[in-house]
């Protein structure tokens, strides 16, 4: 795959920021098939003819009839009257979002394969890129493994397979714009590949802390238990943490605990991205605004959301400024690890 040949490194940038925006698509319309309660509403994994959704009334009445077997609609949907309009509105939002799995998965492998063919990709990108493919994949599969977690035993899935669910799509979007970003350095002057720094590296796990809890916010919908800021029902430490089933479940699984840490260990996020932005900043001052605004941003979103009682709009926007939080970092990351 690879040639001794410079490719077309401009090009390929162009392609891999294309399906990045995609990748970023797809997380907000998972945050929207989350807090919709969307995400069981299609009970079977079909990765071809599973894009075409049901056509006729019949079609229509089997899914249905599917979804009805799983303790979601059994214990909850089914005694709140849910009928066939309402399961449809549910179903949208997840065929969609499984569809845009569909074509980012088409959006890489077709022009990956082109620019194979054509011996186009840069000597030493070959097998990085194929490494992003089979995450992309991976990020399917963990996709259809988290929604089985939810089809027999529980009314909702995992929120540890949730978390690993938003965290590979988050890890498959940085990684596109990194190496975007580092094929619009090679066009432009031929610079190696950019490598992580240690400072770098420390700031992407402390963030990283940040996106696990999110994501067990909102697996455990612990969202919900509180509507005011900073305090928790009134006060600095919720009352509600149960202690009972020791230490490492409640980290894990206590509602009000991964709350409380979520919002408290923002704030050690903003600690860490003001640093890092001044050192992204004499390098590439957009980077350094881009970093700023976005998790000023996320921060002010975050306590929105939360007092206006996990408004779905605002918990949208949140995630989908997480993920520009995310991609912020990227850029800032590979403007500090950028070498002649």
């Amino acid at each position: 795959m690879d040639s001794p040949s410079s490719g077309r490194p401009q090009a390929l940038s162009r392609w891999l920021f294309a399906v990045a925006a995609l990748v970023f698509a797809m997380v907000v319309v998972g945050g929207i098939t989350r807090l919709t309660e969307s995400g069981l509403s299609i009970t079977e994994w079909k990765p071809v003819s599973g894009a075409i959704p049901p056509l006729t009334h019949a079609d229509w009445q089997r899914a249905f009839e599917l979804y009805q077997q799983t303790p979601e609609y059994r214990q909850i949907n089914g005694p709140a009257g849910m009928d066939l309009a309402g399961f449809k509105f549910i179903f949208f939002w997840e065929w969609v979002h499984r569809l845009l799995g569909r074509l980012i998965g088409l959006a890489f492998a077709v022009p990956l394969a082109w620019f194979a063919w054509k011996r186009a990709i840069p000597k030493g990108y070959g097998a990085r890129l194929v490494a992003l493919l089979l995450l992309g994949g991976a990020q399917g599969a963990l996709g259809w493994y988290m929604v089985v977690s939810g089809l027999s035993e529980r009314t909702d899935v995992s929120h540890f397979r949730l978390s690993a669910h938003l965290l590979l799509a988050l890890l498959l979007f940085a990684a596109l714009i990194w190496t975007a970003l580092d094929f619009r350095r090679l066009a432009a002057t031929g610079e190696r590949p950019a490598r992580l720094t240690p400072l770098a590296a420390w700031t992407i796990a402390i963030l990283f802390i940040q996106l696990l809890l999110g994501a067990w916010v909102a697996g455990l919908n612990a969202g919900y238990v509180a509507s005011d800021w900073p305090t928790m029902e009134g006060k600095l430490y919720p009352d509600g943490v149960d202690w009972t089933k020791g230490v490492g479940f409640a980290l894990t699984n206590d509602p009000f605990l991964v709350h409380f840490m979520h919002r408290w260990w923002a704030w050690v996020v903003v600690a860490a991205l003001v640093i890092f932005a001044r050192r992204v900043k004499p390098l590439d001052r957009a980077a350094s605004i881009a970093i700023h605004t976005a998790f000023g941003t996320q921060i002010l979103l975050g306590i929105a959301t939360v007092m206006s009682g996990m408004n779905i709009a605002l918990a949208v926007l949140h995630q989908a400024v997480g993920a520009l939080v995310v991609a912020s970092v990227a850029w800032g990351a590979h403007v500090v690890g950028r070498r002649q």
